[in-house]
């Protein structure tokens, strides 16, 4: 069984920094869903000089569209998305201060170069897990785009979620490194 690093939300450039790929790791607090759509939203707020529905400074945005919801539960089952569709989006809000993301799969070298630049990490979650991590989340409130559906902008209330660092602040890459040991 790993060792788990826990930490808090927000998260702050010193959590960020202490932590290395690979590095299993436990959050709680408070953590927002989005996904592509919704990115492309907030990318057009900004670029009209509007106001964001959430402010971005040390908060980790979970790349996730749950399912919908069976009675006696608080979300359905919410696995990660691929990654990847939020890439075009991500260097701008890291650079108004997101500090974290979760999904599945590699990032772009773009979005690697600003979470060294702006202090900010890309966790992994397990894909296939979905029921298994929903358990780790113990309230949701809708906080924009809810004509979105499953891909709203959510504000997750989490306890003990788990994830393993992918990308670090330092510019390490798990899926480089574990290919690396694999082709010896």
């Amino acid at each position: 069984m790993p060792e788990f690093i826990k930490i808090k939300t927000p998260l702050s450039d010193e959590d960020v920094q202490s932590l290395k790929i690979g590095d299993s790791v436990l959050i709680t607090g408070k953590i927002y869903t989005a996904r592509d759509a919704a990115h492309k939203r907030l990318i057009d707020l900004i670029e009209k000089g509007e106001s964001l529905p959430l402010d971005l400074k040390g908060q980790i945005i979970y790349y996730v569209g749950p399912a919908p919801t069976k009675p006696g539960y608080v979300i359905g089952p919410a696995g990660p998305t691929t990654s990847g569709r939020c890439d075009p989006y991500t260097p701008v809000l890291l650079s108004l201060g997101l500090k974290g993301m979760i999904g599945k799969g590699v990032r772009s070298k773009e979005v690697r170069e600003a979470m060294k630049k702006h202090k900010a990490v890309y966790f992994a979650a397990t894909g296939g897990a979905a029921a298994l991590i929903s358990k780790n989340i113990k309230a949701v409130k809708i906080i924009a785009y809810e004509d979105l559906g499953p891909e709203a902008i959510r504000e997750l209330e989490v306890e003990n979620f788990p994830v393993i660092v992918a990308n670090d602040a330092h510019g390490d890459d798990l899926y480089e490194e574990g290919a690396k040991k694999y082709r010896k």
